[in-house]
């Protein structure tokens, strides 16, 4: 025996290895085509593997920010402080993620006629205090509404 050990390398931390300098952006042009090289010829690829838990949770990180900003721009199309042109924006955003932003598009008639409904449905509602009924008849009244059923 000679007193010298044999080291052998782990073939997962010398891939690691190599992928990491590929997206590191201190290495140089040169040694990243040579880490892609040897990663070709070790049959690897050098997009980064990630374990599954680790992918689940990223994905729902980022489907939890796609809904985040899909509500912010819904909210953009009614907050006063916003310009025309960009709630045009928000709403082609909201158009192409498949949501329908149906609360523009209705005529003022539309409106008015959910309106007194909804005060229609207040005046059958037992959560609702006999004040914001008596409101509820004085509304329909001022509208022109005789029939309360």
């Amino acid at each position: 025996m000679s007193g010298t050990k044999e080291h052998t390398k782990d073939t997962a931390r010398v891939v690691a290895g190599l992928k990491a300098a590929v997206h590191n952006p201190n290495v140089s042009g040169e040694a990243k085509e040579n880490a892609l090289k040897r990663l070709e010829e070790m049959g690897q690829s050098a997009d980064p593997i990630m374990p599954a838990q680790a992918k689940a949770t990223q994905s729902a990180a980022a489907e939890a920010h796609e809904k985040n900003v899909l509500r912010g721009y819904k909210a953009a199309t009614h907050n006063p402080n916003v310009s025309e042109e960009a709630k045009q924006h928000a709403r082609e955003v909201l158009e192409a993620a498949g949501i329908q932003h149906k609360l523009d598009t209705h005529s003022e008639e539309e409106h008015q006629h959910r309106v007194l409904a909804g005060y229609k449905a207040a005046i059958h509602n037992p959560n609702v205090s006999a004040a914001a009924k008596q409101h509820a008849r004085e509304y329909l009244a001022d509208s022109g509404v005789t029939d309360l059923e």
